[in-house]
């Protein structure tokens, strides 16, 4: 073999490694697959992990990347020993990733490779893959998401719901997860002790579950709604304005939760919820959950504010607007705020 097919053997062997990560970037499992000999094998002993010819390997890339939340491998070149048709090598690797339920972490490690010569080029015999440090702790980022507003009334699934209740525990709220509206209306009478002063927000939620007419007409709590809305707004503002900032509790929803762990509220009447309330519950639909506060945002002006501007056209002839948002990253105070995450879609 002369000195110019070696250089050739070498870029194509690490044009092979390149595919490779590539394909895996791009969860393209059959060009990853294409990438091996027809019985070659992908160990990954500490996943734990074997796939032995090119069926398995799609369908064990796959099993792999429905857990990712996200995932990004960089490849960096090793050596690489040709023996005529056959070759052996080795490539290093740092990968960052988090799967839907939450297991994340940092790692370096190596491929442990042979080649083989093909009628289709230099195609992997098997990879082993061996992890040399891992680091479990939590990370700081989050995979940015085009998510379009077709979806932002889909209710999220189960795993994404475990996320987010994970996120909203980790920022200090309480969160729980619940099957629906009628489950939340008993939760909400539970932690709601008789006589409480409460303030409820506007909130489709609370008016279509029922807790609305709960609090405001059943006669077990001092609702400050009723109160407010007896007082005339010329002479009475300052007392208002009181009377909401600082209730012992208020409940309300939001316009959108993030898998993160953030609460994004938009309304005229956001003091009590920021922290002016003893206590507060929000109430949220799982259509509400959303990747990160960037989407959050998109929520309330791309789904929100349009339905929110058709009901107050129709029951106070005119138009609504985003004056005022409020996004809660964290609850301070132990035990102040409360999650109520529902599995199913409910208010917009």
């Amino acid at each position: 073999m002369n000195d110019f097919q070696a250089i050739a053997d070498r870029v194509e062997i690490e044009a092979l490694r390149g595919e490779f990560t590539d394909a895996a970037m791009m969860r393209d499992r059959p060009r990853l697959a294409s990438l091996f000999t027809p019985d070659g094998a992908l160990r990954m002993p500490n996943i734990p992990a074997e796939q032995i010819g090119r069926e398995e390997i799609i369908a064990g890339g796959e099993r792999l990347q429905s857990q990712w939340d996200f995932f990004v491998q960089n490849t960096h070149p090793g050596t690489i020993q040709i023996d005529g048709d056959t070759a052996t090598g080795r490539a290093y690797i740092q990968e960052i990733a988090r799967t839907l339920d939450g297991r994340q972490g940092l790692n370096y490690a190596v491929y442990h490779d042979r080649y083989q010569r093909t009628a289709e080029g230099w195609r992997f015999a098997e990879r082993v893959y061996e992890v040399r440090y891992l680091d479990t702790s939590p990370l700081a980022g989050t995979a940015p998401r085009t998510v379009p507003a077709s979806s932002f009334a889909d209710p999220a699934p189960a795993e994404r719901l475990e996320l987010t209740a994970a996120a909203l525990r980790a920022n200090g709220f309480a969160a729980e997860i619940l099957d629906d509206a009628a489950a939340a209306r008993a939760r909400v009478r539970e932690l709601l002790p008789e006589g409480a002063t409460v303030f409820t927000g506007a909130s489709e939620t609370l008016r279509l579950s029922g807790i609305d007419e709960d609090i405001n007409t059943g006669g077990r709590y001092d609702a400050v709604r009723p109160r407010v809305l007896a007082i005339d707004r010329a002479t009475g503002a300052d007392e208002i304005r009181r009377l909401l900032a600082s209730p012992e509790y208020v409940v309300n929803s939001v316009a959108a939760v993030t898998e993160t762990g953030s609460l994004v509220l938009g309304g005229s009447q956001l003091p009590a919820n920021a922290g002016g309330a003893a206590h507060a519950v929000w109430v949220v639909g799982a259509q509400k959950v959303v990747p990160d506060l960037n989407t959050a945002l998109r929520r309330v002006e791309e789904h929100a504010l349009p339905l929110e501007d058709a009901r107050a056209r129709e029951v106070y002839g005119s138009p609504s607007a985003v004056n005022r948002l409020l996004v809660l990253n964290a609850e301070p105070r132990p035990g102040r705020g409360t999650v109520l995450l529902l599995r199913e879609a409910v208010g917009y």
